[in-house]
């Protein structure tokens, strides 16, 4: 993937949630385990983690706390899902935490590849993916915890352009314990997924997930720094 095509026709940072909304007003949250300011906060239940979020964009003036790539989270110890014999809790692609509602916009030309409601305790929610070609390869591109309005009229391929509305963050009902955010990914290969496909992996499936899983920054043109 050529990621420096991408960047070079791109004068700033790509929006991904609504275009009015300055990017400015996004500002970086840590969520990871080494955050020692999360030490006395189960950010698994939604209230604590929204209080934390609302904490730190008021002490940001932020509007979006965006972040996660690759971070080790305890975020997702309360839900089946990610325990077994290895515990996922590596986090691959990056979050938006903003609130309910709050529009998401389509960063890069794409049509529906798929879409479905993972409405299990812990996964996404109302997910939709896109698939997108870029000089004779493929991308997609995941977003997860949306409203299940956001999946009504789409169809599998689906035109989408860079800029337009694509679909709204869902509620904490609805997203499946989570506070309001967008879960954004991308992906090199898809693989037999449909509508849906690993966000956070374990330590030992990190070197797959890492390769197949790039920065989203990559795309979007902003960073944590």
């Amino acid at each position: 993937m050529n990621w420096n095509y991408l960047l070079e026709n791109q004068k700033g940072p790509v929006p991904i949630l609504d275009d009015a909304i300055p990017f400015s007003r996004y500002v970086p949250i840590d969520l990871s385990i080494s955050n020692r300011q999360l030490t006395t906060i189960d950010i698994s239940r939604p209230l604590e983690c929204q209080k934390y979020i609302d904490s730190v964009l008021k002490d940001t003036n932020g509007q979006i706390a965006f972040g996660g790539y690759l971070e080790k989270r305890n975020l997702y110890k309360s839900a089946k899902r990610f325990s077994g014999d290895e515990v996922r809790d590596i986090h691959l692609g990056v979050d938006f935490w903003c609130q309910a509602g709050t529009t998401v916009v389509v960063p890069l030309d794409g049509k529906v590849h798929s879409f479905q409601n993972n409405a299990d305790l812990g996964n996404y929610g109302p997910t939709i993916i896109l698939e997108h070609f870029i000089e004779g390869h493929t991308l997609y591109s995941l977003y997860g915890h949306l409203s299940l309005e956001s999946l009504k009229g789409l169809y599998e391929g689906k035109a989408f352009v860079k800029g337009e509305v694509l679909a709204t963050l869902g509620e904490t009902t609805i997203n499946v314990n989570y506070a309001p955010h967008l879960h954004f990914q991308l992906i090199l290969d898809l693989g037999d997924f449909n509508g849906d496909y690993p966000g956070v992996c374990s330590q030992n499936e990190l070197g797959f997930y890492k390769k197949n899983c790039p920065d989203p920054n990559l795309l979007l043109g902003f960073s944590l720094e």
